[in-house]
């Protein structure tokens, strides 16, 4: 089983004039919700998350998204043993997230963990479907927290984008 989650910043709240509704796209992913996050596979007991408070929530929510499906781009899909790679940077710093894909399987490294640490190894299905629902999730956390995020057009087209599995 795989968890994602995140948790808000209280030394970076977004701005008090905010207004969520008009927010654009650089806004939602690089100056609002900010605090950290975190990938667990629950049966090994191991996770991989973030201790800065400054990683904006939604843009790793929605890159996460965007780079398991593009990790998806080999028409062999799981049968494939090309590796498929991608990595998620993070703003205002150069740590950097890595995945890399082979057969239905993704292994995920960063920057700061140790090198003799070994990878998260999930699966792609299970991995899509839980970035999806916590995607999904946080959004509805964000909208009854923020007036007006449920009608902002980007974050309706990133739903769309992403429907959950």
């Amino acid at each position: 089983m795989i968890d994602i989650g995140y948790s808000l910043s209280r030394r970076f709240p977004d701005p008090p004039q905010t207004d969520y509704r008009t927010a654009d796209v650089y806004a939602l992913r690089h100056d609002l919700f900010c605090g950290d996050v975190y990938i667990a596979d629950a049966q090994t007991d191991r996770e991989l998350s973030t201790a800065w408070g400054w990683v904006p929530v939604l843009d790793f929510a929605w890159a996460l998204c965007d780079i398991v499906e593009r990790l998806d781009q080999d028409p062999r899909g799981s049968r494939s043993a090309t590796p498929q790679r991608a990595e998620l940077d993070f703003t205002e710093s150069s740590d950097r997230m890595f995945f890399e894909r082979r057969f239905g399987w993704v292994e995920i490294t960063a920057d700061w963990m140790p090198v003799e640490e070994a990878p998260l190894n999930l699966n792609h299905g299970s991995l899509r479907r839980e970035a999806r629902d916590f995607l999904h999730d946080l959004v509805a956390d964000l909208t009854d927290m923020h007036e007006g995020l449920a009608d902002n057009p980007v974050v309706w087209d990133l739903l769309v984008r992403f429907p959950r599995c």
